[in-house]
């Protein structure tokens, strides 16, 4: 017969290994598709977000406006920070950057920002080399996120490579375990050692000290539902470089 004592020490090690699988399970099934949960107030790092798109000031603003559910999602979850360059003053002291479809850097910016990655900054970066997202302002206007995202070659730098897409119009893409609806999304192509490519979607590169996830769509935050399974993978990803 095995002692009480035993018994008992053996019961709290089992309980203690059942929490520690739970915490590990929920982390994965978070990353693979799960809702992810909205965090307290207080505990929202920051994130810094750079983007031509109407996420932070839509088009139209009134009153009435409410912000849209890729911003309630990342603010569910983060203190955003917009800033209109990726210059050395805005990323100063910083750790987390959301690039959506931005407009074209100067030179002098990308050199702060490959050295502020390569410092140990972790960037997610939407490059869409087709988007769709509609628009009300004429094209052309400065004030209209580009066609296609303006690469000077940064995304070469850091060993990739965006091809257009062969065809225009919706399409499903599977990444692990959750499916997503977007339009006319890239293709990803490693050109250095340091990418792994998943599905020619996403690319996770180590850059220096730090990390570059490159996903190949900006379409895909543009959904009507905050719970979307096309934010839980923009959040999954985030949450994957604060680590």
């Amino acid at each position: 017969m095995i002692p009480t004592g035993k018994r008992r020490l053996a019961a709290a090690v089992a309980g203690l290994l059942l929490v520690v699988f739970a915490v590990i399970a929920g982390t994965v099934m978070g990353r693979s598709g799960q809702t992810m949960r909205a965090r307290p107030a207080g505990g929202r790092p920051p994130l810094l977000l750079l983007t031509s798109l109407p996420i932070v000031f839509p088009e139209d603003i009134t009153l009435k406006s409410r912000p849209p559910p890729v911003l309630a999602a990342l603010r569910s979850r983060y203190s955003v920070v917009p800033i209109s360059l990726a210059d050395r003053t805005s990323l100063d002291g910083h750790r987390l950057l959301l690039m959506a479809q931005p407009q074209a850097q100067p030179a002098e910016v990308l050199v702060a920002l490959d050295h502020w990655v390569r410092s140990g900054g972790h960037v997610l970066l939407l490059a869409d080399p087709a988007l769709e997202w509609p628009s009300r302002r004429p094209l052309g206007s400065v004030a209209r996120a580009p066609l296609a995202y303006p690469d000077t070659g940064l995304l070469g730098h850091w060993g990739l490579r965006l091809d257009a897409p062969d065809s225009l119009g919706p399409q499903a893409i599977e990444i692990g375990e959750t499916k997503i609806e977007t339009a006319s999304p890239g293709v990803l192509v490693a050109s250095g050692g340091n990418c792994s490519v998943d599905s020619g979607f996403i690319a996770r590169c180590r850059i220096g000290s730090g990390e570059a996830t490159v996903i190949a769509d900006a379409d895909f935050i543009d959904t009507s539902e905050s719970r979307s399974p096309n934010l839980q993978l923009l959040l999954g990803e985030l949450e994957r470089l604060e680590q």
